[in-house]
């Protein structure tokens, strides 16, 4: 498959089948993350993988959508800020570096055929509790992944996304 029609294949799957994920494919979906690039090779980001029930229901109070409860893996994806790479101006990468890893982690999950979500809209304070995460992780995304129970129109982005010469400048702005 080419890249271009694996990017377009990747969406947002807010519906699972109850079908266990072969531990080998998560690990393949954990390594693509693994090897994602970060800003001077720093590596921030920790991945904490939940497949049991009673820590995947810890979730829910940070995420109180009903769907999530049907995704036979979650992971929440965390920053390390106390040793991500600063710019000089003070720009902290951590949250680029951990979008790189997750980007590597969904592109690979939907070549497996399996579907994910990005969620960012969380209450991290909840999240961070109910992992018993240290103070210098924060929880930036939760990745709900597992067997899509529905499917996307690989063709939507001629509709859904900005023409190209909306977004691309040349020489200039």
């Amino acid at each position: 498959m080419e890249f271009i029609d694996l990017a377009k294949k990747r969406y947002s799957a807010r519906s699972y089948l109850p079908k266990t994920i072969d531990d080998g494919k998560l690990l393949k979906v954990l390594e693509a993350g693994r090897v994602a690039p970060s800003a001077v090779n720093i590596q921030p980001c920790h991945f904490v993988v939940l497949k049991e029930e009673k820590n995947k229901q810890k979730i829910y109070s940070a995420y109180q959508r009903e769907w999530i409860k049907e995704a036979p893996v979650i992971i929440i994806v965390c920053g390390d800020h106390s040793v991500s790479w600063k710019r000089k101006d003070g720009k902290d990468h951590c949250d680029i570096d951990i979008a790189i890893a997750v980007d590597h982690m969904t592109l690979q999950a939907a070549e497996l055929e399996l579907g994910t979500c990005w969620i960012c809209n969380f209450d991290k304070e909840k999240c961070s509790e109910a992992l018993n995460l240290p103070e210098n992780l924060e929880p930036i995304v939760i990745l709900p992944i597992g067997y899509p129970a529905d499917s996307t129109d690989t063709e939507r982005h001629s509709t859904k996304r900005k023409p190209i010469n909306a977004i691309v400048h040349l020489e200039k702005y």
